[in-house]
């Protein structure tokens, strides 16, 4: 019988390996087997309420959990998982953006500069309910751009509400009104007129061009602002005809002058009321009479620019020396309030052409930017009025200037015409030549317009009938197809500039 220890001792003996090691031979390594594992799980299960071990979050009951369903398009707004700010950090700092909880640049020619914002023009329109500081944000972008090279033109204030900016940056606003000083000539040159006598035949006859459309586009405006009945006075071919060749004689262009003499509306007036035998051929009259009776709309139309209420403010040559050099220049227009919506409204027009005129020949860098408030008192002058806007709209790519327009809301732009009328029509285009739209609070009932003009879905609406609504300053800024949240906020000193209401105050 075997002893118990030799048993243990033979079952740890060496084996073969070992043994011939102990001899002086090593035998070869035999190469292991490669095994494919499973890689390690990244996630595993835990039950509802945790595991039941102790530090590992174990709860005696589940939490209620709300289950929400919505598109890739809808959670960023209700979900803020936005880490930084989608548009880059340059221009003016007009507040926090909501959404990322950074600061939120507004830098409308940079935008349009760039290829990754979906911006192809500068143009703003700014909507909003009276007192939700829309004014505001307007005079925060014009003075936090002025450290960019901006300067501001406000062509026409309706109510002096940027006649404390003016003083704050030390200019005198120019009232407009009877009785007063300042004139202005919408048939103004503008910088246009000057070296004519220098040119060439073939530069002369490229720049009477643009001064002569211009000139067409704002009688066209003025004419059909008049009225006969519920009806717009028209204005057709014939008409263009008479005018610009009426112009083109009293300027002296069709006689070939060196230097071109400057007309008022009441000199074209004039002109058309008491023709010449040249001008009645020349437009193709049979007759004096023949010219009369075809023209008689037009020179009472005319004629009531000169002898109506805005008689002695837009009938002479400027009197008003503009310092365009000047961090920003005002046209009040507040004295023409009494005169009610369609005074205002024309002299609007009027201010616009003569602010294109003025524009026309800016040198690189001059950087304007064109505050047009109350625009929708224009718009209601009919439809030539809106193409007058149109067209100003639409040359501010070619001028770098950044025309801003300020309304309560969007169907302002409606009230250019009857429903389906040209005039609205071409009112609903001009949205789409403002790709950056600056949505103050609104109330519920204008929530459908906000649909059905600018395609907002019902979240970016909800913003604007509601948060937007409960505190001033804050707006919902459109660029181009993206929405940024944004709470605009004012420096002391700017709060002073803003304030608007100081009537109330004064009432109470």
């Amino acid at each position: 019988m075997t002893p118990r220890g030799a048993r243990g001792a033979g079952r740890r003996g060496r084996g073969v390996a070992r043994l011939l090691a102990d001899f002086g031979h090593d035998l070869p390594a035999s190469p292991q087997p490669v095994r494919n594992g499973r890689e390690p799980r990244l996630f595993r299960y835990a039950p509802k309420r945790g595991q039941r071990h102790t530090g590992r979050g174990w709860a005696a009951a589940t939490a209620p959990v709300a289950a929400w369903r919505m598109t890739s398009d809808q959670a960023p707004v209700l979900w803020p998982f936005i880490s930084a700010p989608g548009l880059p950090p340059t221009g003016a700092q007009m507040g926090i953006d909501q959404l990322s909880g950074g600061s939120f640049y507004a830098d409308p020619l940079g935008w349009v500069l760039r290829d990754d914002v979906p911006v192809t023009n500068p143009n703003v329109f700014a909507f909003g309910k009276p007192g939700r500081g829309k004014s505001a944000t307007v005079k925060a972008f014009v003075l936090r751009m002025m450290d960019f090279g901006y300067r501001t033109l406000i062509v026409g204030d309706p109510k002096d509400e940027y006649e404390k900016l003016c003083h704050a940056l030390e200019v005198q606003p120019f009232a407009i009104g009877h009785g007063l000083p300042a004139r202005i000539n919408p048939l103004a040159f503008g910088p246009l007129g000057a070296g004519w006598e220098h040119l060439d035949a073939a530069a002369a006859q490229a720049r009477a061009a643009v001064v002569f459309a211009r000139w067409l586009t704002l009688i066209r405006g003025l004419v059909g602002s008049q009225r006969i009945g519920d009806t717009r006075v028209p204005f057709g071919p014939s008409d263009e005809v008479v005018v610009k060749t009426a112009l083109a004689d009293l300027t002296g262009y069709a006689h070939g002058q060196s230097r071109l003499r400057e007309v008022t509306i009441p000199q074209l007036w004039q002109a058309l009321d008491t023709p010449t035998d040249a001008l009645v051929t020349e437009c193709r009259y049979a007759s004096r009479q023949q010219f009369l009776d075809g023209t008689r709309l037009l020179r009472d139309a005319l004629g009531q620019l000169v002898t109506g209420a805005l008689a002695g403010l837009f009938d002479d040559h400027t009197t008003v020396d503009v310092d365009w050099h000047a961090p920003i220049q005002s046209l009040s227009l507040s004295r023409l309030e009494p005169l009610g919506d369609d005074a205002v409204g024309i002299a609007l027009t009027c201010l616009n052409s003569w602010g294109r005129a003025m524009r026309e020949t800016a040198t690189p860098g001059d950087l304007r930017i064109v505050v047009r408030d109350e625009s929708w008192k224009q718009l209601r002058l009919g439809p030539e009025a809106v193409k007058s806007f149109d067209a100003d709209l639409r040359l501010s790519r070619r001028d770098g200037d950044i025309q801003f327009a300020v309304a309560h809301k969007p169907s302002d732009l409606l009230s250019a015409g009857d429903t389906g009328s040209q005039a609205v029509t071409i009112a609903k285009d001009l949205l789409h030549l403002a790709d950056i739209k600056i949505l103050h609070g609104q109330d519920a009932a204008v929530a459908a317009e906000l649909e059905t003009l600018l395609g907002l879905g019902p979240i970016a609406r909800d913003l604007v009938t509601g948060w937007a609504m409960n505190g001033k300053g804050r707006a919902l800024w459109c660029v181009g197809e993206q929405a940024y949240k944004v709470q605009t906020v004012l420096h002391p000193a700017e709060l002073e500039i803003a304030f608007t209401n100081d009537a109330l105050t004064g009432a109470a």
